[in-house]
């Protein structure tokens, strides 16, 4: 996956941008890291790369922690978080520029598209929609119930969601950021280690005043494999606890009685993982919490 987005990458267009490719392995242990250590060594067509190796899984917020302090360290005027399963068109990086200069915008995401034959419902589409079904197009939070949501997902693109316009959040998969908003607001909070962290993050950036904008020309496309979907056990307690502390954090009072209500009602009835994810928010268990304890 990485060499495809690296590959994608050195066709990225540049012009008037001098971009340096940060790639952070996040305590891998299979041969990933050999993997990325020569095609780092390889110079893909003159990208500059630089390799940082982080000895344990940080989790998604402090793994791009570990990058951004870097790219901010040297100098970044922006800061673009990308996931390894990806795979860009040319110009992405112009058109997210280009739209957070134009509206002044603090984060600005993309629009993202199911790689071919990653879709959730291959059976819905006709062949010659593969590489065009929506994955995100902008952001959507539903407050009431504490939950956020991708624009778009599952469609089919027809130009329906080709308005540059402010959004909600914007996902993590891709990220532009002004480095000012992470000097304001501070870096993605490892309390959520995965999920709900771009969430809180983009809460966090609008609270201090900055734009979240959808930029529809700025494309990519997403392997989107799906191994901690729904109904997994990755996914039953970073979901379950993070929903809870994203939303004590940031929604209506009306919400945060009913995420209460509902909590009990998951201790009672919940499956194994829900239970221990609601046991570690009122511990305050955060970080990796009891399943780093079960699961290294």
């Amino acid at each position: 996956m990485i060499a495809n987005c690296l590959a994608s990458i050195a066709k990225a267009e540049t012009k008037g941008i001098d971009l340096k490719v940060l790639v952070v392995d996040n305590g891998s242990v299979d041969d990933s890291v050999e993997k990325i250590k020569k095609l780092v060594s390889s110079k893909i067509k003159n990208l500059k790369i630089h390799f940082i190796e982080n000895k344990e899984n940080l989790g998604f917020a402090e793994g791009n922690n570990i990058g951004i302090k870097y790219a901010l360290k040297n100098g970044a005027d922006f800061v673009c978080l990308l996931n390894n399963d990806t795979r860009v068109k040319a110009d992405f990086l112009l058109q997210l520029i280009e739209v957070a200069e134009k509206e002044e915008a603090g984060i600005v995401g993309g629009k993202i598209y199911f790689e071919k034959g990653y879709e959730f419902h291959k059976e819905r589409y006709k062949k010659k929609d593969l590489g065009k079904v929506i994955w995100y197009a902008g952001g959507k939070i539903d407050w009431q119930n504490v939950y956020a949501s991708h624009r778009g997902v599952d469609e089919v693109d027809e130009n329906q969601y080709d308005k540059v316009q402010e959004t909600e959040y914007v996902n993590g998969c891709l990220m532009l950021v002004k480095s000012e908003v992470f000097k304001k607001v501070g870096l993605l909070d490892p309390k959520y280690f995965l999920y709900f962290e771009e969430n809180d993050f983009c809460q966090r950036a609008k609270k201090a005043g900055f734009k979240l904008y959808y930029g529809p020309k700025a494309v990519i496309w997403h392997l989107n494999a799906g191994s901690s979907g729904p109904g997994s056990a990755l996914h039953d307690y970073f979901l379950t606890r993070n929903r809870l502390l994203f939303g004590m954090r940031w929604a209506p009072l009306k919400s945060k009685i009913a995420l209460i209500k509902e909590s009990v009602k998951i201790l009672i009835s919940g499956r194994e993982w829900q239970k221990t994810a609601i046991r570690d928010f009122y511990l305050r268990n955060l970080g990796k919490g009891s399943w780093g304890k079960k699961n290294g």
